[in-house]
């Protein structure tokens, strides 16, 4: 179903750009006034990258203006401040004033400093006080997801006056699934549903029915514990309080989801040994793509320098018994993966919230006995092999097959431990993934399979 979907859209991006080549832009305009918003933004995107953001604004200026800026706030910031940089001042003013007030100021936070000022030179002094508090707060912060609009109830209302000012305010508001009660001092006394509400007689006090037992967060708690929160309980929403615990906003799971994303990529590219950035690939410059690569690559090289500097040590040791050269590269490559299995599920759990820094212990444990067992069974493999196969001797096979369990064992217990040890430091878990992992493990496999060479040949 969704290749179908993604076959069609791109039928039409084909066709709107061929219309707009031939300036049919009415025609256009027809097709995607037959679309959601959503996929509206995407045919923009790919106009913009392929006809330049002037042709791209022209097709945008035909759509009616509730729509384009719905078809706006889905637009990715480097086309939203594209499009923004094109348009006149009245546009600007048009379209930040009917976003949403999260999205708007996700798209103030992106602008230069002299559109914003302009923008703010012409909004209320109410309203800009506010949009100066939101874009105050730290860039990863609960107070930069969430939005004021929300409905707010007093306690001493009554079910029929909630649902009376429901009807009036809710237009403005992001949700109104659920409703937070104040208390003296704007301060965040409890929530009520609407469902609650709903099925309650008018004349009931909102005070008898609100819940009491409910989950915050504060304003300058990071992101990603917001998103632990969400994905935890389940919310559709989340009041956000200060130091006071009075209420400044709520954050709505829309506006989560892409920050679950951003923090799975950004886990994604530490594991994978690179700086995190939320910029998308084709619109990182070579220049950012190297500054992001080089720094890891480099500590990388270096650390398989040591790795050359060790086995030098041992040039003695390969110059009578040759043939432990050849079985080097299945030690290291075994050992390196083991380790990044066992480190690339500790990080998903501990980003998933299924494991917690206390289970360090249980994590050992598990690591323990399921690398034992691999290490066994992948050992005993590798035993018949060398004695039939590669028609090596006793001694060979068992330096190799021995190796092979000590390597995995101490390649999954570091692959799965070190995550651990980084949570309880505050340091980022997925920066103890695979490059780093892979690299600590070779040293070790080339330390321990040399000496148990040594010990068990007798050279």
């Amino acid at each position: 179903m969704d290749y179908e979907k993604d076959r069609i859209i791109d039928e039409i991006i084909d066709l709107i750009i061929d219309l707009l080549k031939e300036k049919k832009y009415i025609q256009a305009r027809s097709e995607l006034l037959n679309l959601n918003p959503v996929d509206i933004a995407e045919i923009l995107e790919e106009v913009i990258n392929a006809l330049g953001v002037e042709t791209a604004v022209i097709l945008f200026r035909t759509l009616p203006k509730d729509m384009s800026v719905e078809v706006f706030s889905f637009l990715k910031s480097e086309q939203q401040v594209s499009i923004i940089n094109v348009i006149t001042d009245k546009e600007i003013h048009y379209i930040i004033g009917e976003l949403a007030f999260d999205d708007m100021i996700d798209v103030l936070e992106e602008l230069p400093a002299n559109i914003v000022d302009k923008i703010l030179a012409n909004s209320t002094k109410e309203k800009r006080k506010q949009i100066n508090t939101f874009l105050n707060y730290p860039e990863n912060s609960a107070g930069s997801l969430m939005t004021p609009d929300y409905i707010s109830l007093r306690k001493d209302m009554t079910v029929g006056e909630a649902l009376a000012y429901i009807k009036k305010e809710g237009m403005d508001s992001e949700t109104v699934y659920t409703c937070y009660v104040k208390d003296v001092g704007r301060k965040l006394y409890g929530i009520v549903s609407l469902r609650t509400m709903v099925i309650s007689d008018d004349d009931v006090p909102i005070e008898d029915i609100l819940e009491r037992d409910f989950v915050s967060v504060n304003v300058l708690d990071d992101q990603e514990y917001v998103s632990n929160i969400f994905k935890r309980y389940g919310f559709l929403a989340i009041p956000v309080v200060d130091n006071e615990n009075r209420l400044v906003g709520i954050i709505t799971v829309d506006d989560i989801l892409d920050i679950i994303d951003e923090e799975t990529t950004e886990d994604f590219q530490k594991m994978a040994g690179l700086q995190a950035t939320t910029e998308e690939y084709l619109y990182t410059s070579v220049w950012r793509h190297v500054k992001n690569r080089f720094p890891w690559l480099l500590f990388l090289m270096v650390s398989l320098m040591v790795t050359g500097l060790i086995i030098t040590q041992f040039e003695e040791l390969l110059s009578k018994v040759i043939s432990l050269v050849s079985y080097l590269p299945l030690l290291m490559g075994t050992g390196g993966n083991s380790g990044s299995q066992s480190a690339t599920l500790i990080v998903r759990g501990l980003a998933l919230g299924d494991i917690d820094s206390k289970d360090s212990w249980k994590v050992l444990w598990k690591e323990v006995r399921v690398s034992f067992i691999i290490g066994v069974l992948l050992s005993i493999l590798n035993f018949v092999k060398i004695m039939i196969l590669d028609g090596e001797g006793i001694f060979i096979a068992a330096t190799v097959c021995l190796s092979m369990l000590i390597v995995i064992v101490v390649a999954k217990t570091i692959g799965g431990m070190l995550p651990m040890i980084a949570k309880r430091l505050n340091i980022d878990p997925a920066l103890m993934a695979s490059p780093m992992i892979a690299s600590l493990i070779d040293m070790i496999t080339v330390i321990t399979y040399f000496l148990l060479a040594m010990l068990i040949l007798g050279i």
